[in-house]
């Protein structure tokens, strides 16, 4: 039995979150539901300019360690944070919640923790805005192949094609986890982050991961398809597990091949922040626990469902309560 079940590299983000209306999005000149990437200025300006804010450790992959940690599992995070309060709090929180913080907190460096400014607006849209500081320099020298080699499955955080050091890490964790057995899989995160790096996600799906997971546009922007029937399929093509999530759509699967349709039950979101982290965390946790495809994808909608009805990215009922009250476990 190897000690990890699932091991996420990614950005470790401080998520700073905090509720607004519609004209403050208008003024502070911020695009609705979508994650911008900001300067250290602008960061400063958007956290004094929130009110009754609430603090967690964040970044997509860390939000869906926390949910998979939520749920029994072994796991444990790379990821870069410096040694100032926030890193130290980060590293923390991390740990309380029960997934090991691979790496300690990075003294001497002049970029501070990274931290993300949300804004939640009345209809539970969250709009994003990112100061990646020392988070976007994960590289190489991050990663250890002992920790790698000892991992069921790794799940990588597209955010990090950003920048070279980020590419040559995934690769070369892909790489590592593989030849040592396990599984590997990313989710794409952002349809501006497909844009950026088209040729480069297509090439890592296609010759060193296991399984992708994105939405319906990120989905969509990889072949540059209008069209999800037809962008499916050119994925599969590549990769024997697409999983695309359409929001209130449902969520769509293919596998070996087959495409398995899920529907959702349609709520009212509080805040939608952490939908596609903790819908990542209920299929993996079925899929590495093997289940089927169907139960893996129930599971993660109703991990999804649950994070979308209270603030914040991370489960606050446990996921193995919810998971039984839908039949999906004993």
């Amino acid at each position: 039995m190897k000690k990890y079940q699932v091991i996420g590299i990614g950005n470790a983000v401080v998520d700073v979150i905090s509720q607004c209306d519609e004209n403050f999005l208008d003024m502070m000149d911020i695009q609705k539901g979508v994650m911008q990437l900001i300067e250290r200025e602008r960061a400063e300006l958007l956290y004094a300019s929130m009110q009754r804010r609430e603090q967690a450790a964040g970044g997509s992959v860390a939000n869906t360690l926390a949910g998979l940690g939520n749920l029994g599992l072994r796991t444990a995070f790379i990821g870069r944070v410096h040694d100032d309060a926030l890193g130290r709090f980060y590293a923390k929180a991390m740990e309380e919640d029960g997934t090991d913080f691979v790496n300690p907190p990075v003294a001497g460096e002049q970029l501070p923790t990274s931290r993300s400014m949300i804004f939640v607006s009345p209809d539970g849209e969250r709009s994003m805005n990112t100061y990646l500081g020392i988070s976007a320099e994960l590289g190489l020298g991050d990663v250890d192949d002992a920790v790698l080699s000892d991992a069921e499955l790794i799940f990588l955080e597209g955010y990090l094609f950003d920048k070279p050091g980020g590419k040559e890490a995934f690769i070369h964790s892909a790489r590592t986890c593989r030849a040592a057995g396990g599984r590997a899989g990313i989710s794409i995160s952002d349809p501006f982050c497909v844009e950026r790096h088209r040729e480069d996600f297509l090439s890592l799906i296609e010759n060193e991961l296991d399984f992708v997971i994105g939405n319906e546009d990120e989905i969509k922007s990889l072949y540059q398809h209008s069209s999800l029937d037809e962008a499916l399929p050119a994925v599969a093509a590549i990769c024997d597990l697409v999983v695309c999530t359409r929001s209130g759509d449902g969520v769509s699967v293919i596998s070996g091949g087959e495409r398995t349709d899920v529907p959702v039950h349609k709520i009212t979101p509080v805040d939608t922040t952490g939908a596609g982290d903790q819908f990542a965390a209920g299929f993996l946790y079925g899929l590495t626990t093997g289940r089927d495809i169907r139960t893996s994808t129930e599971m993660g909608c109703a991990a999804a469902t649950e994070v979308i009805q209270h603030i914040g990215p991370r489960p606050k009922t446990a996921l193995g309560v919810v998971f039984r009250r839908r039949g999906l476990i004993d």
